[in-house]
């Protein structure tokens, strides 16, 4: 017996959902006031990390380098390390050495990093290398976005990932074998001028652009001083000054970063993750009045084939017939109304209370939001 199933409309099937929406439901529980450290919600302005790139080579590798054959920039460079060490190679001569590979090299500058001290770095390959395990990173110069050198790398990989093939082509691949890292394997060679002692004033940055939240880190700070130092310029940035000995500086701010301040609630948010089915729901979300009912229909179609057979000693023929029988459900949900000021909390379990699946619960929320009574941003995402 075959049965099909027709659905309608079609609800979201996500079994990871479920999970999501109780998630969902415990970020709508009253939260307590807490408050915390000024470090923890800005940043000071001009102190920040400085990514740098360069390139260079990875040698001694068991036969995963670049095919020299496909990839001409990896034979080039290597041409071009053996001549500053005076080896010259005749322009006919192709060289194609299975044991050397084309890299990219980033690694990120730490604000107040000086000379001599060392950064961790991340190599990748350029070309069509397998691996890059058991290879040495040559010297290499890493440039800031100024084109100038800031640091020298090279060293010994430490690769997390495994390949492996064989003669006919099979081949298995654990991680990335392809990127590696050397801790440690940058030498910093010159600082990047930091703006954090030149200048009269102090200036913290909030990571959440929020009003209530500058308002409140001014007056948590004018109060620790007891005088007006600090005043808001925007939703994000708070100036303050400070003194301009550096070492009372350095302490002035270690002091303002400790500081404890409550920060201001953002607004009301729903992020649904259309691609993993994800549900968050953040504080603050309510709904205006309004009446929903959801429910669908569901039509399954089933047949059944019956086969007649003659007697042994008739003439007659086997038939195949197909008994078809057709049924229609439908949900019998009912319509609930939402009051004025209805938390969201209270419209989930409404909404479970009359059998929606959390599927259900992302059609309800467009809805709602469609019909301007849901108070929140709803985030598609």
């Amino acid at each position: 017996m075959e049965s099909v199933s027709f659905h309608k409309p079609m609800r979201l099937v996500v079994s990871v959902i479920g999970k999501a929406l109780c998630i969902g439901l415990m970020c709508l529980l009253p939260l307590s006031a807490h408050a915390e450290r000024i470090k923890d919600l800005a940043s000071i302005a001009g102190v920040r990390d400085n990514p740098l790139l360069g390139y260079g080579l990875v040698v001694g590798l068991d036969g995963t380098g670049d095919q020299t054959s496909q990839i001409s920039f990896t034979e080039q460079s290597l041409r071009s390390m053996l001549v500053q060490y005076g080896v010259t190679v005749p322009p006919d001569i192709q060289i194609q050495p299975k044991n050397v590979a084309a890299v990219s090299i980033h690694a990120v500058l730490p604000p107040f990093t000086k000379p001599g001290q060392k950064i961790d770095i991340t190599v990748s390959s350029l070309g069509n290398s397998k691996s890059l395990r058991g290879g040495t990173l040559l010297m290499s110069p890493l440039r800031g976005a100024n084109g100038e050198v800031y640091a020298v790398a090279q060293g010994n990989l430490a690769v997390g990932g495994l390949g492996v093939s064989g003669a006919d082509g099979s081949s298995i691949a654990i991680n990335v074998p392809s990127v590696g890292r050397i801790p440690n394997g940058a030498t910093v060679e010159r600082a990047v001028p930091n703006p954090f002692a030149n200048t009269k004033n102090v200036t913290f940055n909030l990571h959440e652009p929020d009003f209530t939240s500058a308002r409140r880190l001014v007056d948590a700070i004018n109060s620790a001083l007891g005088t007006e130092e600090a005043q808001a310029l925007d939703a994000v940035s708070v100036e303050v000054r400070a003194p301009m000995d550096i070492s009372k500086r350095v302490a002035f701010v270690g002091y303002l970063e400790e500081l404890e301040i409550e920060p201001g609630q953002v607004a009301g948010k729903i992020i649904v993750n259309s691609r993993t089915g994800t549900i968050v729901i953040g504080n603050n979300v309510t709904v205006g009045p309004a009446a929903v009912t959801h429910g669908s229909l569901t039509v399954t179609i089933s047949e059944d084939v019956q086969v007649t057979q003659p007697n042994a000693l008739a003439n007659g023929e086997t038939v195949v017939n197909a008994d078809t029988a057709i049924d229609v459900e439908q949900e019998q949900n009912r319509m609930f109304e939402i009051d004025r000021r209805t938390t969201l909390a209270e419209i989930v379990q409404a909404i479970n209370d009359v059998g929606a699946a959390p599927g259900d619960l992302v059609a309800i929320l467009e809805a709602l939001k469609q019909a301007g009574a849901l108070r929140a941003q709803l985030i598609i995402i």
